[in-house]
């Protein structure tokens, strides 16, 4: 298995980076203070702070950590060693294509795991210390979620990186992932219920239920998602792109689970078709 020697050799590259430790220093800060706030500030916590509501305002921290830290962390993943003819040499070694994605995969993920925990642990117990109570179980629960999201945001982010033949186009699909899916997905779900209106503004936000696992598609909507099903007296909705909520909808498929079931999508498809990219591709 010399993806793991892959994998070894990547973390220890990648962890070097000091404009990702720069990043998550920002994003520990931030999580000291929303955590500091949610358990003094009566505005935030609505009056009435919990140590599982603070799970949750400590997840919203860890959700954005992500999705910027691995365009950061992995759009050179793959291409910039086929941008630096480094590749070449990588394969000249007892490694197949498939090595090389899967441990760019596990190397890049177990670099971002640990300011994901990092975040998690001083959030909580530094809210917990103030509020003199810590939800070691959704803390816990918690964890295992933002693993698996890094690891789906990872995935999708070496699938891309394996997909370009350089940096630069690897850099454009990254970021071009982030802002379609992320920041205007909102404006994919308004324009498919647009259409299914039959191309009419009347009663268009009346989204129809089919609509609902669509707006799972992003995966920080399916990361939030997924914590209100492993946690079911979640202090919040898990709704997603243009506010849907499962208890609004009387379908079997209107569940919280259907944000799990997107991040492991999310975690093996994008890699997936980026190695099968890769695997063509005339280096």
């Amino acid at each position: 298995m010399t993806w793991v020697a892959v994998a070894r050799k990547d973390f220890r590259d990648a962890v070097r980076s000091r404009a990702l430790w720069a990043l998550s220093a920002v994003f520990l800060l931030m999580a000291g203070g929303i955590s500091v706030a949610y358990a003094t500030v009566d505005e935030i916590s609505g009056g009435a702070p919990s140590a599982a509501g603070l799970v949750f305002f400590v997840a919203g921290v860890i959700g954005t950590f992500v999705s910027l830290a691995a365009i950061l962390a992995c759009y050179r993943a793959v291409a910039g060693e086929r941008d630096s003819g480094t590749i070449k040499v990588l394969l000249s070694l007892p490694h197949s294509r498939a090595d090389v994605v899967l441990g760019k995969l596990f190397g890049r993920t177990a670099v971002l795991a640990l300011p994901v925990v990092g975040t998690l642990v001083l959030g909580v117990l530094l809210g917990g210390a103030l509020m003199g109570d810590v939800d070691v179980l959704a803390t816990l629960l918690l964890a295992v979620v933002a693993l698996l999201f890094t690891l789906a945001y990872v995935g999708i982010m070496v699938g891309l990186s394996a997909a370009a033949a350089t940096t630069t186009r690897a850099a454009t699909y990254t970021i071009g992932f982030f802002v379609v899916v992320e920041l205007f997905w909102d404006v994919v779900v308004f324009g498919i219920a647009f259409a299914a209106n039959g191309f009419s503004f009347r009663g268009v936000t009346d989204f129809p239920a089919w609509l609902y696992p669509v707006t799972q598609v992003p995966p920080s909507s399916s990361f939030v998602t997924s914590l209100s099903a492993v946690i079911p007296d979640a202090p919040t909705a898990a709704g997603g792109a243009g506010g849907m909520s499962p208890a609004q909808i009387d379908a079997f498929f209107a569940t919280p689970w259907v944000g799990v079931v997107a991040l492991a999508v999310w975690a093996v498809a994008p890699v997936g078709l980026g190695y099968l990219r890769f695997q063509r591709a005339d280096l």
